[in-house]
């Protein structure tokens, strides 16, 4: 039934639809793939036709997710505007590979597309580790602004180096704590708990100032480690955490907003130079159009499924802007090594248009 009404919440059409576990790998936040699902096929890709260019485009996220709306957005904006002269087709759950792999195989230029977290591309360009800072964006408005603007720009920029073409920024949004021991209101209350994280140091290092006991474990494993009590808990967005069925092993949601995580719109660099000046348009601009889409897709479903938890039985608790804050300072030794790291003159940069955006939204 739950199936069904996510359906509705999203405006897909799909059949077979499956919420399968992750494959997630160090870096990457992912679904995983089905055995023996023909993707391509689902979605009526099995033919390319007469079609110049054939875009392979693949995610880590399930076919529920708005990550997979909004790339079914992109596909028909190209092939609608190329009258079918590129042919995109789409891969969901991981079926082509982890974020890292995906990544990876831009470079070398045997897949076209993918649509990673920005924790993973820190691997490649070092600065993106910047929007893995806690409580770095207060609100969807200004990660938007500032992403869009000219910091976002900057680092899209540098992905260049590394045979990737940075092309716009979607949204995964921001991370929650779920956890099965008790309710997570102050940061006292993390004292103690066992919480799956990504195998990402900044985020290690984040949970143990706060005083929880951080383990970094694949994505696939997270399911069955909370079932089984291996972990208490976790930290991910509000669609991920819902539709990975983490409310039958998990009882107590709280919205700490502690990372806004963005996607990264990323195109293999020798495909997008082999294109036509047109269509590089054309691609850009889909890109760009579908992740507005993508955001306000994923806003949505946000606002129905906090509902949905609460329907499921797990117990909500919202976190107050005077306990973010304390949370905040605790971590600001971690946020003060990393942004030497990374290089203090660009963080403060990058802090310097967050206080800029806040105020233009307000």
């Amino acid at each position: 039934m739950k199936k069904v009404f996510l359906a509705s919440i999203f405006s897909l059409t799909l059949i077979g639809l499956t919420a399968c576990g992750g494959g997630e790998e160090a870096d990457s936040e992912n679904g995983s793939a089905s055995e023996g699902e023909d993707t391509a096929s689902e979605n009526g890709n099995d033919s390319n036709g007469e079609a110049s260019y054939t875009i392979e485009a693949g995610i880590g996220l399930n076919n529920e997710h708005p990550q997979y709306e909004g790339l079914l957005e992109f596909k028909d904006i190209v092939e609608e505007e190329t009258d079918g002269d590129i042919h995109v087709e789409t891969y969901h759950s991981g079926q082509l590979g982890d974020d890292r792999e995906m990544m990876e195989a831009l470079q070398l230029n045997t897949q076209e597309v993918t649509i990673p977290s920005t924790a993973p591309m820190a691997n490649f360009v070092e600065e993106f580790t910047v929007f893995d800072f806690p409580f770095l964006f207060p609100n969807e408005q200004v990660a938007d602004k500032v992403l869009d603007g000219e910091i976002g720009d900057r680092l899209l920029d540098k992905l260049e180096e590394e045979e990737m073409v940075g092309l716009a920024y979607w949204e995964n949004g921001f991370r929650d704590l779920t956890n099965s021991q008790h309710p997570v209101e102050t940061a006292e209350d993390f004292n103690g708990l066992t919480l799956r994280t990504m195998e990402n140091d900044l985020h290690l290092d984040a949970f143990e100032e706060l005083g929880a006991n951080p383990t970094p474990m694949a994505f696939g494993e997270l399911f069955t480690a909370m079932q089984q009590g291996t972990v208490d808990g976790q930290e991910n967005p509000l669609a991920t955490i819902y539709l990975e069925g983490f409310y039958e092993v998990q009882d107590y949601y709280s919205d700490t907003h502690h990372v806004y995580s963005p996607f990264v719109f990323l195109m293999s660099k020798q495909f997008y130079d082999s294109l036509p000046d047109e269509y590089q348009t054309i691609v850009k601009d889909a890109a760009v159009e579908a992740g507005e889409f993508q955001r306000e897709q994923n806003r949505k479903a946000n606002e129905e499924l906090l509902g949905s938890l609460e329907e499921e039985g797990m117990e909500i608790t919202e976190v107050s802007d005077e306990a973010r804050s304390e949370m905040a300072e605790i971590v600001q030794p971690v946020i003060d090594q990393y942004a030497e790291d990374i290089g203090t003159d660009f963080v403060d940069e990058v802090y310097e248009a967050v206080e800029e955006a806040e105020e233009s939204v307000e």
